[in-house]
């Protein structure tokens, strides 16, 4: 909850701060926090790693919650003093317009992107390891094991729902009464807070053992299927399929996998042939086991591939959508709702669906596709990227009918200028259906990984999310920059489809550029969920093959 409070804190007043205080533009003060918010999900490939390769997901939690909080703090110090910030004085709303404020000095910005990115570098440990590890409390030898699991991945997107809406809200309302210091300390307190609260109940918790350097056994199986390419499966001195006898696999932490006919060409790293001998060398000969995690790695891939597109329309929701906001009115009768606040809406979305989803969603879909959880993960995945697609549309629907507006009423230079008659709660509609495919497609995808993935490998199956999340906000500011470039011709006076004056851009083009891209991706994520076996499918194929074979021969 700590971790996503102050995530969305910064990604969204961070732009409104370097704009603002630093006195750079929008351009790249979205740049800067897109980047942010990849850096944060990107390196949890990271974390995941040496999670399940040496520290375990305890101590990778502890020593990565830390370096959080050194982030935060680091923020807090540049938005609190002075020496930090460029000056002030004489920059008013037509400075700011014109861009005439004293710009923030290169020390200065290399201050703020060191400690801004210190603070994404810290949440390499919290993203693949948190979920996983609250997962890991529970006794999968318990009948009740698969309920408890799917209501707790639910009730642990619900807690970070609310550290959303607190940092949309409470932080925003600090930051308007309080400044810019008191906003980014308050969320340094609250990591501070849940820091203490994790160290305190350290006596209670579950551990599982790291099983050894995941990234090395994957090596290890590519290394020897390379040394026996050319071995056939049918050369009369191979051994077999080289496996451990006994019940225990070779990998710490980790049941036997049995074998499956996926990727049959990594299974050479398998084949055992008189020569290997008695104790092989692991990078000429692999178990069966270390095989299959490899290839189950390979398998899930397009599944979390295939959410990087809803993550690339929620990171341009997030910093888009605030400057539509600024050319709208904010009024819910005589309160003002800050512009900053507007996101706050998909986390209220997000709050009810999760509230609702076991005495609403799930009786209505179970009666529907026979499934007792309503749907199955892939199904509850796909549910949320096919409303992912309607919730761009509308942006693009709505965006026309905003800049034509605008332009009809004289607003076309005035883009920081709210139009009273024109509310901001028209974006509801796109914040509420992006908020309901964040419940599907997050949710149901962290229940997929950690229950697909390899027992020794459940980190790094997390990891998969977060690592899809950073691709999406790095795409995202690809797809910015070629987006700016190729629609910008200086020489006719064109300016580009996401220009800072938001009256003279053309964001609704670029809303249906994202809805065709988003139809694609769906198109792409319904063929790989339907090629896709679940691991108890292939494990009881397996199981029904084997019976079959000693029924033959007896």
């Amino acid at each position: 909850m700590a971790e996503r409070m102050a995530y969305f804190g910064l990604s969204v007043n961070m732009v409104a701060f370097m704009f603002y205080v630093m006195h750079r533009p929008f351009s790249s003060s979205s740049n800067a926090v897109n980047n942010f918010l990849g850096i944060s999900q990107a390196s949890s490939v990271l974390g995941g790693f040496l999670a399940d390769a040496y520290l375990g997901r305890y101590w990778t939690i502890a020593i990565f919650t830390t370096i959080y909080l050194a982030g935060l703090i680091g923020i807090t110090l540049c938005a609190s003093m002075k020496i930090f910030v460029p000056n002030q004085d004489q920059c008013d709303q037509l400075s700011l317009l014109l861009g005439s404020c004293e710009p923030a000095k290169p020390w200065q910005m290399l201050y703020l992107y060191v400690v801004l990115y210190i603070t994404a570098f810290g949440a390499a440990g919290i993203r693949p390891c948190v979920s996983s590890f609250g997962a890991d409390q529970f006794d999968e030898r318990s009948k009740d094991y698969k309920t408890l699991l799917d209501r707790f991945f639910n009730f642990f997107y619900l807690c970070v729902t609310i550290g959303a809406i607190v940092a949309f809200t409470l932080v925003v309302y600090i930051q308007i009464e309080r400044g810019w210091g008191a906003a980014f300390g308050s969320l340094a307190i609250a990591m501070g807070v849940s820091n203490m609260l994790f160290f305190a109940g350290t006596p209670l918790y579950r551990h599982r053992l790291p099983g050894g350097s995941p990234l090395t056994r994957v090596a290890q199986v590519l290394v020897a299927t390379f040394k026996k390419r050319h071995v056939p499966f049918t050369r009369s001195e191979l051994a077999g399929l080289y496996e451990l006898p006994g019940r225990h696999s070779a990998i710490k932490g980790s049941g036997k996998i049995p074998h499956t006919d996926d990727f049959r060409c990594l299974d050479k790293a398998a084949l055992q042939l008189k020569e290997d001998g008695g104790n092989p060398s692991p990078w000429r000969l692999c178990t069966v086991t270390q095989v299959e995690e490899v290839k189950i790695l390979v398998k899930i891939i397009p599944i979390p591939a295939c959410t990087i597109m809803l993550n690339v329309i929620l990171t341009e929701f997030i910093t888009l959508s605030i400057q539509q906001a600024y050319t709208l009115n904010t009024h819910i009768g005589k309160l003002k709702l800050p512009v900053t606040c507007m996101p706050v809406f998909p986390g209220l979305s997000i709050f009810l669906v999760l509230c609702l989803y076991y005495s609403v969603f799930v009786p209505v879909s179970r009666r529907i596709t026979g499934h007792p959880h309503g749907a199955s993960q892939l199904q509850r995945v796909g549910i949320g990227l096919f409303i992912s697609i309607l919730s761009v549309a509308w942006g693009g629907v709505f965006e026309r009918f905003r800049r034509g507006y605008a332009i009809k009423h004289g607003y076309k230079s005035s883009f920081l200028t709210p139009m009273p008659d024109l509310s901001a709660y028209w974006l509801l509609i796109q914040y509420c259906l992006i908020g309901i495919a964040e419940v599907f497609s997050i949710v149901g995808l962290l229940e997929f990984l950690y229950e697909e993935a390899p027992d020794a490998m459940k980190s790094i199956g997390s990891a998969y999310a977060a690592i899809a999340g950073g691709l999406g906000c790095f795409a995202a500011s690809i797809i910015n920059s070629i987006v700016k470039s190729v629609t910008r011709n200086p020489e006719n006076k064109q300016q580009s489809w996401l220009s800072q004056n938001i009256n003279n851009a053309k964001f609704d083009y670029f809303y249906w550029l994202l809805t065709v891209l988003s139809i694609i991706n769906f198109c792409i994520f319904l063929y790989s969920a339907h090629r896709y076996k679940y691991r108890t499918e292939q494990t009881f194929e397996a199981w029904e093959t084997k019976q079959n074979i000693l029924a033959e021969d007896s």
